[in-house]
């Protein structure tokens, strides 16, 4: 079931600024995140933290478990989107990327790098809950695509490891696959563990015997 934006906790990562006198393109930074804020708010969504976009990223978020990353970044945003993928390597979230800009050639590179949507700033406030509504809904459906992929390719390696261990029980036991099959099916009910893995250790052990 799709998260609604009442639900929805949402961190907003910003580039790190070091100035102690900021400069005006400093100052609109801070105002377009002010701006963004509001409207991720009015929209609904729980913005629960604004986190700078630097090496201690991964373990913030870690402890802070969103449901979401709003990226907040400048025209050189590359940086940034760099900390946020790596962040989220591990704990795949959907990453929604409001920048200045306006370079399309970079769109690609960052859908390539795991946003889910991005967008040019200046975008009225009225559509935010539109675009994130739509990264939510394309990320659940990459991962419900991604976790299919994954369970086909585990129950192909599954049975690749049972297909081993019968030939080697049906090798040294002259059994047939059908007498094989069932003497693994038994050992795997008897000790209540998935066939898979008393194929393995059937195979380690013959392995280790030589």
């Amino acid at each position: 079931m799709s998260l609604q934006a009442q639900q929805l906790r949402v961190v907003i990562v910003l580039p790190v600024t070091v100035s102690i006198e900021p400069d005006d393109d400093e100052v609109a930074e801070v105002e377009r995140t002010r701006i963004l804020r509001i409207a991720l708010l009015e929209a609904g969504y729980n913005v629960v933290a604004t986190l700078p976009g630097d090496r201690f990223l991964p373990d913030r978020l870690a402890q802070i478990q969103p449901d979401m990353v709003v990226v907040d970044a400048e025209s050189q945003g590359r940086d940034i989107l760099e900390h946020v993928v790596m962040a989220t390597r591990d704990e795949r979230r959907p990453i929604v990327m409001f920048t200045d800009d306006e370079d399309t050639s970079y769109l690609r590179k960052a859908i390539a790098a795991g946003v889910s949507a991005y967008v040019v700033a200046g975008t009225p406030a009225e559509h935010i809950k539109p675009v994130l509504d739509v990264a939510m809904a394309r990320f659940e459906h990459e991962e419900k695509l991604r976790n299919e992929l994954a369970d086909a390719r585990n129950q192909l390696e599954e049975r690749k490891v049972i297909d081993r261990a019968k030939g080697l029980l049906m090798t040294r036991q002259g059994l047939s696959e059908q007498e094989a099959y069932a003497r693994l099916r038994k050992a795997a009910m008897d000790k209540g563990i998935k066939l898979a893995e008393v194929a393995q250790r059937l195979i380690d052990a013959a392995d280790l015997l030589g």
